[in-house]
């Protein structure tokens, strides 16, 4: 098995090493970004779980203590709605506080994400870049040799060349598979922000309208 992909990766040419080098990045960058938004959920949820039963019972200034020492998202967000909710004459001021922190978190869970696609793109063209140059030096070889041969070495050529192309895509399907794996589950977590948010604002208004009958 080993053998067989070392044969093939050879005889793809030079363009393989570039293609190669696509994946390798492709392959860091898609780790480092899962790991990232990965985390990210999971501090969301548990951040989450401690500061319901606190907003609940309305006790804002514990909930305001524990967000401003952690550095979740959903942390920050919320720590600027308690912080405005002091000062604050209406709902939408504090909606405003809080939709300000994830439009600042938003670029943090995409960062990078969107050098997937890209990467995709280059392996696939990398591919037939190297298919067609493997092609032009296919047919000027064939123009040089015993007509009889011609049929040989043109086919043997043509696989060979089609190797790179093969292989682009090879690497350019996985790429494209865990870019969207990514995109689900950044919009994932940015759906679960926005959501604490109305949640939030609704367990303020709720708090008020008891404090004021």
């Amino acid at each position: 098995m080993l053998t067989s992909v070392v044969s093939f990766f050879q005889k793809g040419g030079p363009f393989m090493y570039p293609i190669l080098l696509v994946l390798a990045i492709g392959v860091a960058i898609a780790i480092e970004r899962y790991i990232y938004l990965t985390v990210s959920r999971s501090n969301n949820r548990r951040m989450l779980g401690k500061l319901m039963p606190l907003l609940q019972k309305g006790d804002f200034q514990q909930a305001y203590n524990l967000t401003a020492k952690s550095k979740s998202a959903i942390s920050q967000m919320l720590s600027q709605g308690v912080a405005r909710m002091k000062s604050a004459t209406d709902r939408d001021e504090i909606e405003t506080a809080m939709e300000e922190s994830m439009m600042e978190t938003i670029p943090r869970l995409e960062k990078r994400t969107h050098y997937l696609a890209m990467f995709a793109n280059i392996a696939t063209l990398l591919g037939l870049l190297g298919t067609i140059i493997g092609l032009i030096k296919a047919f000027t070889a064939v123009a040089q040799v015993d007509p009889s041969m011609k049929a040989e070495i043109l086919s043997t050529s043509i696989s060979v060349a089609m190797n790179t192309t093969a292989f682009g895509l090879m690497v350019a399907i996985p790429l494209i598979f865990i870019y969207t794996v990514l995109q689900t589950k950044t919009t994932e977590i940015v759906d679960s922000l926005e959501m604490a948010t109305v949640k939030f604002a609704n367990l303020i208004m709720q708090r008020k309208n008891i404090s004021g009958s």
